[in-house]
């Protein structure tokens, strides 16, 4: 049953309401497809689907927009907007066509039609792709000409990703890659993403699932069929050793200090240090815009001021913090309290410190800094070994020969982070910082591109440990209750299921009856 379109204004869309101005579009009940018209085949379940669409390419003016749609009426919108018949046209082949309004033949745009007949598509379904000038006025139309062909949707949120995850096109971590790849923001942020979108690290997950479902199929099979003497000697001892292995792996891959995690969200880094010391300042110029008010009044910053920066190729969150000082204000007493909390959460800690205190003498300086950093931050404050920067400020109102003296000295002590001497007044020593804290970043973050695919999502730490204590329990239980020792198998390989989203029971039994050949 067909409905005519509902003129809406170009600002809905253009304002970012498309999902507002399409749903009301489908207010009534669409008969589903429940063939798909191109005569093409899908995964069971797929063609029962609704047909979705939606704008692929961002809202806003731009030179092309892209118009994504899937399910099994996509052929049908084809046809009826492009004016095909009964044909369609070669698969993924771009075709310049007229694009009109099913019901006046009107004609929205003229553009890029492009066919994917399942399951060679993205969703594994059948798509179509309109690319369409980029107009807020063509948008609309178009997107309202698609809700009044029966049978179809706007799509939800993450919505072709997920018939993607369902179809087996993508697995969990391939699905968390492509999102990441859409929000990175940096360049190593981006090689990270498309590392895992490539599915390196779910075929790393995958091979450990393979070989902890052949484990269990051969504790299962031992436990049912040991008795009849289908089952050869030292499967056990095989078993073990693979527990033992994998356990090690797993446990090895834990140990990447959350590089990935951090390259990830960024690396949070803190500027901290007593009031008056330049802070602020720092914060400016590293940002290279007035981020924070910068006055010679004492105690001027109350709250934490972030600002999000690429270092490098990586991202970095910098935040710059109140004075540490004791103080009768309550209000700046928070602010102190909230910079302590910040520097105990920090990756990394710069502290700045005004180097016109320092004494005279060059010897002194660096007993003078050591007692500095302790009165200035408690013990559950000290930042730990590789986490701290101390940057010396306002060295353009020192002697030059004192500068370079100070520099020498500083650099044969022991026992102090490392010091860069700088000027944000007069920018003096800020590129040998910069290289520093970049160099202290990527450390942080490792290369993403270099040995094994690292962690990226908090969630795959939680079930990679839940599976290191499962495998605990079949080593606990291995002698005692061979059946408890199986249920620690069994969790182990659900939890890494759960990372890639794909766990089976079925692929157990096929490995029994291959590997033993049960029954003969």
């Amino acid at each position: 049953m067909y409905y005519s379109a509902i003129m809406l204004p170009v600002s809905a869309v253009c304002g970012g309401t498309y999902r507002a101005v399409i749903r009301t579009l489908t207010t009534r009940n669409i008969p589903l497809y429940r063939r798909l018209s191109s005569g093409g085949r899908v995964l069971a379940g797929l063609a029962d689907a609704d047909t979705i669409f939606a704008l692929s390419s961002g809202h806003g003016r731009c030179g092309v927009a892209v118009v994504r749609i899937s399910g099994s009426a996509a052929a049908t919108a084809l046809r009826c907007m492009v004016g095909l018949g009964n044909q369609l046209p070669p698969p993924r082949t771009a075709l310049l066509r007229s694009i009109t309004d099913p019901h006046s033949k009107e004609v929205l745009d003229r553009g890029l039609v492009l066919w994917f007949p399942a399951p060679h598509s993205f969703t594994g379904e059948d798509s179509v792709e309109f690319h369409i000038h980029g107009g807020p006025a063509v948008i609309t139309a178009v997107l309202q000409a698609l809700g009044s062909v029966p049978g179809m949707r706007p799509a939800d949120a993450g919505e072709f990703t997920r018939r993607a995850f369902h179809a087996g096109k993508l697995d969990l971590t391939e699905v968390e890659g492509l999102g990441d790849l859409i929000h990175a923001e940096t360049e190593a942020q981006r090689r990270q993403a498309l590392r895992q979108m490539s599915g390196e690290l779910g075929r790393l997950y995958q091979d450990w699932s393979h070989r902890l479902k052949r484990t269990l199929a051969h504790v299962e099979a031992f436990i049912d069929f040991s008795e009849d003497e289908l089952i050869e000697e030292g499967v056990l001892d095989q078993v073990d050793i693979s527990v033992c292995d994998l356990q090690a792996e797993i446990e090895q891959h834990l140990k990447d200090e959350r590089r990935g995690e951090r390259l990830r969200s960024g690396v949070h880094v803190v500027i901290a240090g007593a009031t008056n010391a330049g802070k602020s300042s720092l914060l400016n110029t590293l940002c290279q815009r007035p981020a924070a008010i910068v006055s010679p009044i004492a105690g001027t910053t109350r709250d934490v001021v972030e600002s999000a920066l690429d270092i490098g190729g990586f991202p970095v969150l910098l935040s710059d913090t109140a004075g540490l000082r004791d103080s009768p204000d309550l209000v700046e007493q928070e602010g102190v309290r909230r910079a302590r909390e910040r520097v105990q959460q920090a990756d990394l800690t710069l502290l700045v410190v005004d180097s016109t205190i320092l004494p005279s003498e060059e010897q002194e300086a660096a007993a003078f800094l050591l007692e500095h950093l302790r009165t200035l931050l408690s013990s559950q404050d000290q930042p730990g070994a590789g986490r701290c920067l101390l940057v010396l400020n306002k060295t353009d109102l020192l002697p030059e020969a004192h500068r370079e003296k100070l520099n020498l000295e500083l650099r044969r002590v022991s026992g102090l982070p490392p010091v860069c001497l700088i000027s944000c007044q007069t920018n003096e020593g800020l590129k040998d910082f910069l290289t520093v804290l970049q160099s202290s970043v990527k450390t942080m973050c490792g290369d993403p591109l270099s040995g094994a695919p690292t962690l990226t999502q908090a969630r795959h730490r939680a079930h990679l440990q839940q599976c290191v204590a499962a495998l605990a329990q079949y080593r606990w239980y291995r002698d005692s209750d061979l059946a408890l020792a199986a249920e620690g198998v069994r969790l182990a390989l659900t939890s890494l299921g759960r990372i890639t989203g794909r766990v089976g029971a079925e692929e157990i039994l096929d490995i029994i009856f291959k590997d033993f050949c049960i029954g003969k």
